[in-house]
């Protein structure tokens, strides 16, 4: 497993020195928010795509690849009934596919809730069917910039749907292409109402990325969330690519929430061992 922070905690840091904190911590990857990289990511130039590719390289990290997809954004929408939207979003997404490549990066977490809830008057198979078309339209750019969609599953506190890993896996597989697959939240997944290592253990074949966090809105292992069970059934499904940490309540500090939850991540899998 490799180890990444989400670079949106960051956000009021320079980052020369938000990069210098995370190397320093243990961390070997950023993940990058889109709405990080200014007003308009996908309209950057391909001299800044190098710039920012080779700041975060020169601070001894990777670029995991982009998270919060359709933050910040209007006019795109994953389920909505109007197809010129979706149209509109499909071409968002793969715009953002071709930034990740620029960028090094190999994955993007779909997540996005405001963008993809459905209204009360539409059918939760309306609702997959129409998130089918806007995803399908872009696997050809996602195998051309070998960059994987990873879905996100969210609880029903942030919105109505994929709330649980198997909405999410019931359109990977109807998709069926190696580019689109599942991504899993501690955070999220505690809403499911079952342990958090089954959920993991069923839905191996799928996942491609991973999110370390706690319920209660800080990193892992800062709340009540065990995080030994996580890290065993990581290991015991033979999961080797990166954990990011997500958080979202920064009231502890940025730098002593990246300290915490490395020092939680690294203490559980000492535990294992």
């Amino acid at each position: 497993m490799k180890f990444a922070l989400c670079n949106e905690m960051f956000e009021q840091m320079p980052w020369p020195q938000a990069l210098e904190i995370s190397a320093s911590l243990g961390y070997t990857g950023w993940e990058l928010a889109p709405f990080t990289l200014g007003d308009a990511p996908t309209a950057l130039s391909a001299q800044r795509r190098a710039e920012i590719r080779e700041a975060i390289h020169s601070a001894g990290l990777e670029v995991v690849g982009l998270h919060w997809l359709l933050a910040k954004t209007s006019g795109f929408h994953l389920t909505t009934r109007d197809g010129e939207t979706r149209r509109r979003t499909s071409e968002y997404l793969a715009d953002l596919a071709r930034l990740c490549r620029d960028l090094d990066g190999h994955v993007m977490v779909l997540g996005s809730p405001q963008q993809r809830n459905f209204p009360a008057d539409m059918t939760h198979d309306e609702a997959q069917h129409n998130a089918r078309q806007v995803i399908e339209a872009i696997v050809p750019t996602l195998e051309a910039c070998q960059v994987v969609l990873a879905l996100e599953p969210l609880g029903p506190s942030e919105g109505n749907f994929w709330n649980h890993a198997a909405d999410a896996v019931e359109l990977i597989e109807q998709i069926q292409s190696p580019w689109v697959q599942l991504h899993l939240d501690c955070k999220a997944m505690s809403s499911e109402g079952e342990p958090l290592d089954e959920i993991i253990r069923r839905n191996a074949k799928y996942l491609a990325h991973f999110h370390a966090n706690d319920p209660n809105l800080l990193g892992p292992g800062m709340g009540e969330l065990d995080i030994v069970p996580v890290f065993r059934a990581l290991q015991e499904i033979g999961y080797d690519r990166w954990v990011s940490v997500e958080v979202f309540d920064y009231a502890p500090g940025v730098v002593e929430i990246a300290r915490q939850s490395m020092a939680n991540m690294q203490a559980a899998l000492q535990q294992l061992s």
